[in-house]
């Protein structure tokens, strides 16, 4: 209850002070082809219930039906406003009207669609629908690059599944495990100073694991001093045998 009351209160601040900023953006993106500048995706959310989660939007019309899931910097659906959005998480924002309907959360794991995602969870990696979709998380200041990561891909659905899925869902099961005032509140602050400088948010996530006592491959991994490991989801076979 008073982790909702938090959402409530803060949704509708941030949605105040970043309304002049939404609509500026939306009237750009409208501007591009005269076209709606919202983008409502269907994801899955807490229990497994679908919900639309409110976008500005980044791609050309229609452009979620003319590709993969996973979205490189290089993806010819992107406008190129569309990836200035991106790149400062403006087309996020209208996500704070998805927690004050009480489908998302400000922090929590970032929702996934249901076909290509959701369906292909394993048992550990279904923990993440136990609690509300969030704006944003561990895994979300980690990989605030993953269009970059996916950039000149021949199939960023593959890369992502083999190099961000396994550390960025046991990034975000961390989130749901250790849940409190005081990891949002950090989390909140770190998403902001990513914006900026995105070496001081990854140093914060470092202090983050370490009093959260996380194991140091991923400890590795979110320091992002050399390219991204292989891995495999958590809660995988063969990742479970090599325990």
């Amino acid at each position: 209850m008073a982790k909702r009351l938090f959402d409530l209160i803060f949704a509708f601040a941030a949605l105040m002070l970043a309304l002049p900023l939404i609509l500026i953006a939306a009237l750009l993106v409208w501007g591009q082809d005269g076209r709606s500048p919202f983008y409502r995706g269907l994801r899955v959310g807490r229990r497994g219930r679908d919900f639309r989660m409110i976008k500005l939007r980044t791609m050309i019309e229609g452009g979620e039906h003319l590709g993969g899931s996973s979205t490189a910097l290089s993806d010819p659906r992107l406008t190129s406003f569309g990836a200035l959005l991106r790149r400062f998480k403006i087309d996020e924002l209208p996500q704070f009207w998805n927690v004050l309907a009480g489908e998302m959360s400000v922090v929590g794991p970032r929702p996934n669609f249901r076909a290509g995602g959701v369906d292909r969870y394993t048992d550990e990696e279904l923990r993440l629908l136990s609690v509300r979709p969030g704006i944003t998380d561990l895994a979300s200041i980690v990989f605030s690059d993953e269009g970059e990561i996916l950039k000149d891909s021949s199939d960023p659905d593959a890369l992502y599944d083999c190099v961000i899925r396994p550390w960025k869902n046991r990034l975000a099961l961390i989130t749901v495990d250790n849940r409190s005032f005081l990891l949002d509140f950090w989390l909140i602050w770190l998403t902001m100073v990513a914006i900026a400088s995105r070496t001081a948010a990854l140093r914060g996530v470092a202090q983050i694991l370490e009093t959260l006592h996380a194991d140091e491959q991923l400890k590795r991994v979110c320091r992002r001093h050399g390219p991204l490991p292989r891995g495999l989801p958590p809660g995988s076979p063969t990742q479970v045998a090599a325990q």
